[in-house]
């Protein structure tokens, strides 16, 4: 077991405001959630803006959050501090790459497209769930979909039992996608009440990088990068 803790390109990039924005973004809307638990209204809070498969396939247990705007609001909310860190410690190592090869603007709307095929795919495969869905996780596994594609021979600082380690990205990622492949296979025979983690979220958005990436990435920027 091994935890991402930095890249051997992130040195060369320029400042990734959109990578810096989107974090920032994510860290103030956790906030918002803890001031909603503070007033007891935690479940409220989230119930309202997570995506709720079935108030998409109309079937009864929704909680009539805004649709469709939940497809959007959904990838800005965390279900703990171990959520939140993990996928923007995620986000901090990858995003700036794609940034620096697509552009600010091109990275965003990358971003926000990734996120919606894994809520889409979160839904198509439970579309029976009351379970609000929630996290960047469908977003930043395409943003790693996308970085696997063009930096496959980068090297990432792991941090192991032994210390730190130098990993080919090909490994680290490869492995994270397997993980998320095997469990999805296993989350599709799960009930609605049993399945915690979107797993299918997480293959849609990385399915979705994997697409998309060398369309939004410019020539000029991925020749140099």
């Amino acid at each position: 077991m091994f935890v991402p803790i930095s890249d051997d390109n992130s040195q060369r990039v320029r400042v990734p405001f959109v990578n810096l924005a989107l974090i920032a973004l994510n860290a103030v809307v956790f906030l918002l959630e803890l001031g909603a638990n503070s007033q007891g209204g935690l479940e409220a809070f989230v119930r309202h803006w997570a995506a709720v498969p079935v108030d998409y396939t109309g079937r009864s247990g929704g909680y009539g959050g805004p649709v469709p705007l939940t497809l959007l609001t959904s990838m800005f909310l965390h279900g703990g501090w171990m959520h939140l860190g993990g996928n923007m410690l995620y986000l901090w190592i990858f995003g700036d790459n794609l940034e620096k090869v697509m552009g600010a603007a091109r990275f965003a709307l990358f971003y926000i497209v990734c996120g919606l095929a894994a809520s889409f795919a979160h839904i198509a495969f439970g579309p029976g769930s009351s379970i609000p869905a929630v996290g960047a996780s469908g977003a930043i596994s395409g943003v790693l979909g996308g970085y696997l594609l063009l930096f496959p021979h980068n090297r990432v600082r792991v941090l192991t039992r032994g210390g730190i380690a130098q990993v080919p990205a090909l490994v680290v990622l490869g492995l994270w996608i397997v993980i998320q492949l095997i469990n999805g296979v296993g989350s599709v025979t799960a009930t609605a009440e049993t399945a915690g983690v979107a797993y299918m979220a997480h293959i849609g958005g990385f399915v979705a990088g994997l697409v998309l990436v060398k369309l939004m990435a410019t020539p000029r920027r991925l020749a140099v990068a």
